[in-house]
């Protein structure tokens, strides 16, 4: 069993700044990529950034790339999203998933563990 807690997120004004944590416990961690998604109210989940086992391939979204940076700490079996210049659409709940593969992946069936979520609200 995998377990994924999600920390780190907010309210923040546009333009802001949230560092994103998902810390990871039980089967083992670094062999595996992940990957951060959100889901804004009314809308369906979607995709935000990817990250493979070794640390050395990500992946993004368009709409956040240049703007938020996922990474990971095998050690802490931790993975971060660090999001700069937060506009009001990134507004949503953001979730981590462990992914069933070492490399990286953009659609959420190719995740079988999810945490809880934790809210980002950006105001304008």
């Amino acid at each position: 069993q995998v377990e994924l807690v999600e920390s780190g997120g907010g309210l923040v004004q546009a333009g802001g700044s949230l560092r994103l944590s998902c810390a990871a416990s039980g089967r083992i961690f670094s062999v595996y990529a992940m990957g951060w998604f959100r889901q804004a109210p009314g809308k369906e989940r979607e995709f935000v950034a990817t990250i493979s086992w070794t640390g050395d391939t990500t992946r993004y979204a368009d709409s956040v790339k240049g703007r938020f940076t996922i990474s990971r700490d095998n050690a802490k079996n931790t993975v971060y999203l660090q999001m700069n210049s937060l506009k009001p659409e990134d507004t949503a709940v953001y979730y981590c998933a462990r992914a069933q593969a070492a490399t990286v992946a953009t659609a959420s069936f190719s995740y079988d563990y999810w945490g809880q979520g934790t809210q980002v609200t950006v105001s304008s």
